[in-house]
């Protein structure tokens, strides 16, 4: 795609990646898709824009329809600012979530997913999910055959065993439950997981915002998402002033080392209206992070930009 590092990858030991992202939702998106395009292990077919329409009526009170739109938008941006425009796809994911847990909202996105799961490929392929599974279940419901074919990593969901709410979760959990009692092999990466990849706006101020163009901007959006949210939700408890969660980098860093002392295999509940688990089945195994190494995390992310920028 244009973009070099100081070292090489063995070929046998890259792999094909989708990424599937609500870009626009808030703030993090945005480091999790940058990190993945500077990462040459990686061969990218593309990235999905994601609907986030829950958020929008729940927390802005409107139904606008074009959330999905947004994140196109952002990873367009994005891919300007890594001089990266016309190299990578960018799809339309659904525009809306699931109407139920039997009717596909079929998109550019999930057929997507669908062609590259069944090409005749032998690079395993991995689709991150940064947001809700919309694309995903869309594409199963469509074509069962694609399970077995590939891997999705989702951040998202509630602590377990319990659950409750979660904001990824919120968007389609209907989606949820069709990607969790399918066949498609599945790695969950719950809310109090992704939340420990912690940073401070000082610690971005220092480590992202001098890497030039890209860095500043990455730096810039977080701190006026920032800005805004205080405003908006003074009595909220996110954010919390000068500290924030890049709770979707994890995606990036277990296809990079896939943590393993760090999760178990747990079999797949299904998820109530109020999203909560339900756990009534043992043959259905998915895997279920409880810990992600946020000190690579991050150095990873923090290396890569430096090096992109020539610091």
């Amino acid at each position: 795609m244009g973009i070099n590092m100081p070292y090489e990858v063995p070929e046998t030991k890259k792999i094909r990646l989708i990424i599937n992202t609500d870009a626009k939702n808030e703030a993090d998106d945005q480091f999790a898709i940058v990190h993945a395009l500077l990462t040459p292990r990686f061969k990218i077919k593309g990235i999905i824009g994601a609907q986030f329409e829950e958020t929008e009526q729940r927390f802005m009170k409107r139904m606008i329809g074009t959330t999905m739109q947004e994140s196109c938008n952002e990873v367009e941006k994005l891919l300007s600012l890594m001089d990266l425009q016309g190299q990578v796809p960018v799809y339309r994911g659904a525009a809306k979530a699931l109407n139920d847990e039997r009717t596909p909202e079929r998109s550019e996105g999930a057929e997507a997913i669908i062609r590259e799961a069944l090409a005749d490929d032998a690079a395993p392929l991995y689709v991150v999910f940064l947001g809700p599974l919309t694309d995903l279940a869309a594409a199963y419901l469509l074509e069962p055959a694609i399970a077995g074919r590939l891997t999705a990593i989702w951040i998202g969901g509630g602590h377990w065993p319990k659950g409750g709410w979660e904001y990824n979760l919120m968007n389609d959990i209907h989606a949820a439950n069709v990607v969790f009692s399918s066949g498609i092999d599945l790695w969950q990466v719950p809310h109090t997981v992704y939340t420990t990849i912690r940073v401070s706006l000082a610690e971005l101020a220092h480590r992202v915002k001098p890497c030039g163009e890209l860095g500043s901007y990455l730096f810039q959006q977080l701190v006026d998402f920032n800005d805004w949210a205080g405003r908006a939700f003074p009595d909220a408890p996110w954010p919390k002033g000068e500290s924030w969660s890049l709770g979707d980098s994890p995606a990036i860093s277990l296809l990079l080392d896939d943590h393993e002392y760090g999760y178990e295999l747990k079999p797949a509940p299904q998820i109530t209206e109020d999203m909560y688990y339900v756990h009534n089945q043992s043959d259905r195994m998915i895997r279920v992070y409880h810990h992600v190494d946020a000190r690579y995390t991050l150095e990873d992310m923090f290396a890569k930009l430096a090096l992109y920028s020539g610091l």
